[in-house]
């Protein structure tokens, strides 16, 4: 009986973290729709399909850019490509070969 308590508690417990990560996911989106054009925001729900993590980096760095008056007007979607390119930038490697 203890035990069903617990589980039923631990599922509740987990059902409430979820639905508040589902809230503040909603009221991110919500805030960086305000700050891009459609065509920028439905290519951030691309890529939020295809890469979440870099999704949420994205999601962040405009929030902040946002919160800080980085921003002058919307994204556009040229503008968010060069943004997703900046979070994905990697260096070439260097491979050097030396003789004996």
């Amino acid at each position: 009986m203890a035990e069903e308590q617990q589980d039923e508690d631990r599922i509740r417990k987990a059902y409430s973290k979820r639905i508040r990560a589902m809230q503040i996911e909603q009221q991110k989106k919500e805030i960086v729709k305000r700050y891009m054009t459609p065509d920028a925001y439905e290519r951030l729900m691309n890529v939020r399909i295809s890469n979440p993590q870099l999704y949420s980096q994205l999601l962040d760095l405009i929030i902040s850019m946002a919160q800080s008056n980085k921003l002058g007007s919307k994204i556009n979607e040229t503008q968010l490509k060069d943004l997703l390119a900046r979070l994905t930038f990697r260096p070439e490697p260097k491979i050097e070969i030396k003789h004996k």
